[in-house]
């Protein structure tokens, strides 16, 4: 606590965290908060998601979606994979931000790309029904099935479904999208 006190950014994050959490110390969102401000205005990337997510779900302080989108667009600007995928939902569902598909298309490639599964999930969806990306069924069965191979149930259910309208070749072409995207990632 006393390098928390003393502005140590990761300290006071950590802190955050601790509170956020109640590891050793009560549960106190608006603690937890407080430390995240001050972790997050020294430019603590993941101090500045946990603060966006925090206004975001109103925990600790008032629900403010514009609060929430500044603050996830100076972490995924990092690099922040989460950051990332909550900056891109908020901008695909119009929160603190009017909605506007090619930017939620933007930062969900971006964390999609990293490996971030509900990303993957969003992708998948934003292709299949056509949404800030040209209507394509093999392209959303890749996405959703990246985002299978890393446990997403939803994304199951989906790949599933479409995977039922599909002509086998669609299906073998989705399966060698995945397998590319795959080895891509692994180099």
């Amino acid at each position: 606590m006393k390098s928390a006190e003393q502005s140590n950014v990761d300290a006071q994050y950590n802190l955050g965290v601790m509170y956020f959490h109640g590891r050793g110390v009560p549960q106190d969102y608006k603690e937890a908060a407080k430390w995240f401000v001050k972790s997050a205005e020294q430019g603590n990337a993941e101090a500045q998601y946990q603060l966006g997510a925090t206004y975001r779900d109103g925990q600790g302080i008032p629900k403010n979606y514009r609060e929430a989108v500044r603050w996830l667009s100076k972490s995924a600007e990092q690099g922040n994979v989460n950051a990332q995928n909550n900056l891109g939902g908020m901008y695909f569902h119009g929160e603190g931000v009017p909605r506007n598909y090619k930017e939620a298309v933007k930062w969900l490639l971006k964390s999609g790309e990293q490996g971030n599964a509900d990303a993957q999930f969003r992708i998948g969806v934003m292709y299949y029904g056509g949404e800030g990306v040209p209507q394509d069924y093999q392209y959303s069965y890749m996405w959703l099935n990246l985002a299978v191979a890393q446990g997403n149930n939803s994304a199951c259910e989906l790949r599933d479904a479409l995977a039922e309208s599909l002509l086998p070749e669609q299906i073998a072409e989705g399966q060698r999208l995945s397998r590319e995207w795959m080895k891509k990632k692994a180099k």
